[in-house]
């Protein structure tokens, strides 16, 4: 039998919680509209909300860890234990490098190809790079798992050149972008607001954003959760912005209620510091969701940022995210320079023509029709 036609069964795991991981969501749903049978293995939280309906299979491992070192070995056992028991599979996939082992240990028990999907260089993210021994132990499990698999794709093509160099093997690029649907912005400058989404971690200039906000005319709404959430929100409290309104905290938002949110903004952040190089590197899904949504946003002098705001003119570029350039930045978006934000506006309904998940669908088909 053709191989092609006989890898239709696909396996996939992760470590987050699925109903918020639109990247998989968007994979998963390709393929199992093209004929493939998938599984998608996340983790069960104390506050995950009930699974969604999708077209692909969704299972939850629930630990009693959450977070840290703890999280990491449980979830890896869990998951090896899990896998051990699948049967018919034809292969199985690792988004990340967190998951990557008992994936990589099960194909190589059953003889299966085995797929990585590097959603970022998870070597390279601040919370490994500032500490050298654990930064270690995942370098030696990135230089064991990704020589060995068939099938190797990432987010951008900064992390795919990085990724072929060091490992001397070709990687594939599957951007994070959204779905071109027929979305319009429903909100005037005037009345939309600044929105931020996203993990609430270091590095993203969220402390900067807030000390910015007093001398900011106009109100930020952030959508996440993550290690900073409580420090960020005594910081803006203290600072008097939650109780005037200037800052709301909305926490986890289901991805079709954080496109209506994405809707009503005015400017999106998609800022971030130097703190690595998956960061430096990096092609975040929000640049992708403020752009199709219509909303201008604030992006760092990163490569892949840089790319494709020279093409299509999205974003402004931030120069340094301290809160005075981070103020006068939107402050000319939203107040003095208002024709600016317009333009940007509609380079973005020019721009989501040419960058769309319909686009992206076809090299992900063209990838697993090869495996």
């Amino acid at each position: 039998m053709n191989l092609c036609i006989a890898v239709r069964r696909l396996l996939f795991a992760v470590t987050s919680d699925l109903t918020y991981d639109q990247r998989m969501q968007r994979i998963c749903t390709s393929l199992a509209q093209h004929g493939y049978r998938v599984r998608l293995v996340g983790r069960q939280l104390p506050s995950s909300r009930p699974l969604g309906t999708q077209p692909f299979e969704q299972v939850r491992l629930r630990c009693w860890f959450n977070k840290g070192k703890l999280f990491y070995a449980e979830y890896n056992i869990r998951l090896i234990l899990y896998l051990l028991r699948q049967r018919g599979w034809h292969a199985y996939g690792a988004a990340d490098l967190d998951a990557a082992l008992p994936i990589w240990l099960r194909a190589k028990l059953g003889g299966q190809p085995f797929v990585y999907d590097a959603h970022e260089l998870f070597t390279e993210v601040p919370e490994v790079v500032q500490r050298p021994l654990v930064q270690r132990v995942w370098r030696g499990v990135e230089q064991w798992v990704v020589p060995r698999a068939r099938l190797a794709y990432t987010v951008g093509p900064a992390l795919a050149q990085w990724f072929s160099q060091r490992y001397s093997r070709p990687f594939g690029v599957v951007r994070n972008i959204s779905r071109l649907g027929a979305e319009t912005p429903s909100t005037s400058p005037a009345t939309g607001y600044i929105l931020y989404q996203g993990v609430l971690n270091v590095g993203r200039g969220l402390e900067a954003l807030i000390d910015a906000m007093p001398a900011v005319q106009g109100r930020l709404v952030i959508c996440g959760e993550g290690d900073l959430s409580a420090q960020l929100r005594q910081r803006a409290a203290d600072l008097g912005l939650v109780a005037s309104g200037k800052v709301e905290f909305r926490g986890y938002v289901v991805p079709a209620e954080l496109r209506q949110v994405t809707l009503g903004a005015a400017v999106g952040i998609s800022v971030l510091e130097h703190l690595g190089l998956s960061y430096y590197y990096s092609l975040a899904n929000k640049f992708f969701d403020y752009l199709h949504a219509g909303v201008p946003q604030l992006i760092s002098p990163f490569p892949e940022y840089l790319v494709l705001n020279d093409e299509f003119q999205v974003a402004e570029v931030v120069p340094t995210l301290t809160p005075k350039c981070l103020a006068a930045t939107l402050n000319r978006l939203l107040r003095d320079a208002p024709e600016r934000r317009e333009q940007l506006a509609r380079n973005c309904q020019r721009a989501r023509q040419a960058l769309n998940w319909e686009h992206e669908e076809q090299e992900l088909l063209r990838l697993y029709a090869a495996l």
